[in-house]
């Protein structure tokens, strides 16, 4: 791949929103992955091996109180404050790698734009931002769950 083209993705990369960008040409790839101002990358994840035994049960916790059957309005089951909702279906990490502490636990206090885990879709690593400033009131998710688009992972009061 040229070297012009990799710089040009480079300015792109800065110039965006996105954590990463990979891009395939043939049998070349490149992959490029930022790392945020607060010193955490957005790709140690990628260390993450999840092995998910066929035993494991699938059910969001939501899912589980609810005998089973996923609550389209989840909101009479959640603490009062701001739900901060999942933007896309993956799978859910609590941390930046499997020997590192979760982002958030319950009762941390954060502000709005601070990290609060990582969505795994289709070998992007998504991070999760409060959109608030609050205290963490109840984290919904568990770590290496699969997640539904919108489903509730952490409340904020």
């Amino acid at each position: 791949m040229d070297l012009r083209k990799i710089k040009k993705l480079i300015d792109l990369l800065e110039e965006s929103n996105l954590a990463e960008i990979e891009i395939k040409e043939g049998e070349e790839s490149v992959r490029l992955a930022r790392t945020p101002r607060g010193g955490i990358p957005t790709s140690a994840p990628m260390q993450h091996t999840v092995h998910v035994p066929a035993a494991m049960p699938m059910q969001s916790p939501v899912e589980a109180a609810t005998g089973g059957q996923p609550s389209g309005d989840a909101g009479n089951d959640l603490p009062d404050g701001h739900v901060v909702r999942a933007p896309m279906v993956g799978t859910f990490y609590a941390s930046p790698a499997p020997d590192k502490p979760a982002f958030v636990n319950a009762g941390q206090t954060v502000k709005a734009g601070d990290t609060l885990g990582i969505i795994e879709a289709m070998k992007m690593f998504n991070p999760i931002e409060a959109d608030v400033s609050g205290t963490v009131v109840k984290v919904l998710v568990e770590n290496g769950q699969p997640i539904e688009f919108d489903q509730p992972l952490f409340v904020i009061a």
